[in-house]
């Protein structure tokens, strides 16, 4: 979910209006996932390398998440949604911790859509965190396989994505989901996050819709 800052920018508003722009694009885009009757969803809300941005910045993101789960994700939890959280937790602020383990266990039993909330997440170091749960459980290194290092990600319930959307124009994954894309179909689209909807979402469906996914065969 790319574009906040530049959606701001152009429009001469604060970072932090084209952040919460962004949380209301996230909401219509979890309905058109739904009208669209698909199963499940990842969104890459705050990454590891995050932190660095000036502290301003990160202060007003913690608490535009906050809200979010306040205001937004209830409504879509009423419709039906499980929301996971994916990432580290030992940075977050105590209270927003406390609303995320609490909108979990709200939604544990709904069956709609499953929304994975990829938070304070990084790629590479859920490989990392993989191996090394593997190695501390003692296990051979001829008996690690692939399904063993999925069995050790940050969620292994999360299914791998058959498609990735990057909003604003960047052509690059930016350590998201790097074991799972493995075979995902990529769609890029120079729409900025706040301004991504319905629209955008069955035009990217239409285009993994036409596509021939072989799986490294022919």
């Amino acid at each position: 979910m790319d574009g906040n800052g530049r959606w701001a920018e152009q429009r001469s508003l604060p970072v932090a209006e084209g952040h919460r722009a962004g949380t209301r694009a996230l909401r219509r885009t979890v309905e058109a996932a739904i009208d669209a009757e698909l199963e499940s969803l990842a969104v890459y809300a705050f990454s590891t390398e995050n932190w660095t941005r000036p502290i301003d910045e990160v202060e007003d993101l913690m608490e535009i998440f906050g809200e979010t789960i306040e205001r937004e994700l209830p409504d879509l939890a009423r419709e039906g949604v499980r929301v996971r959280f994916v990432g580290r937790r030992d940075r977050a602020p105590d209270s927003l911790l406390r609303q995320i383990e609490a909108l979990e266990r709200d939604t544990a039993d709904n069956t709609r859509l499953r929304l994975w909330i990829c938070f304070d997440y990084g790629g590479r170091a859920e490989i990392v965190q993989a191996v090394q749960r593997i190695v501390a459980s003692g296990v051979a290194a001829d008996a690690v396989d692939e399904e063993l290092i999925a069995a050790n990600l940050a969620d292994p319930e999360m299914p791998d994505p058959d498609l990735l959307i990057r909003t604003s124009g960047e052509l690059r994954i930016s350590n998201f989901l790097l074991w799972q894309l493995a075979y995902a179909e990529l769609v890029f689209t120079e729409t900025l996050w706040p301004d991504f909807g319905a629209n955008d979402l069955r035009a990217a469906l239409d285009q993994f819709a036409q596509r021939r996914r072989r799986f490294g065969g022919r």
